[in-house]
């Protein structure tokens, strides 16, 4: 949902690569009675990602349907969260928050208490990475 003019993920004002330290992965297919929430909740966070070493990306759809909006949270090599009931008018600082020390961590596994109030109720899964998942 880039558009044109806008810089491209992991460049800096000039031009200057920078490295994606992760990346927040927002549904925007989630819908409620009040419509494309998913849509929306991506739209209210793209200028807060703008100057942040995290890639945001617009998702068609991460399968919880019944808990929008949901967001994911993911990195080469490190856990994945997947986190619902959140709300663009009430959480975006939240999820920036979240983001955050997602990134930061070494491992990208934040500890319950440090995870904002909506990140420690909402979380749908951890998953592993998928060097858990490799075949022998």
């Amino acid at each position: 949902m880039q558009t044109v003019g806008e810089p491209s993920p992991g460049m800096r004002e000039g031009g200057e690569r920078r490295p994606l330290s992760a990346a927040l992965l927002v549904c925007v297919t989630c819908k409620s009675e009040e419509g494309e929430v998913g849509a929306a909740l991506y739209e209210a966070l793209k200028p807060r990602f703008a100057s942040e070493n995290i890639e945001l990306k617009a998702i068609a759809c991460l399968s919880v349907c019944k808990r929008p909006c949901t967001v994911a949270l993911a990195a080469p090599g490190k856990w994945t969260y997947v986190v619902g009931d959140l709300d663009r008018r009430e959480h975006l600082d939240d999820i920036v928050t979240a983001a955050r020390r997602y990134a930061a961590a070494p491992d990208c596994l934040v500890p319950w208490r440090d995870r904002p109030l909506p990140f420690r109720k909402g979380v749908v899964s951890r998953t592993p990475p998928l060097a858990f998942a490799a075949l022998e």
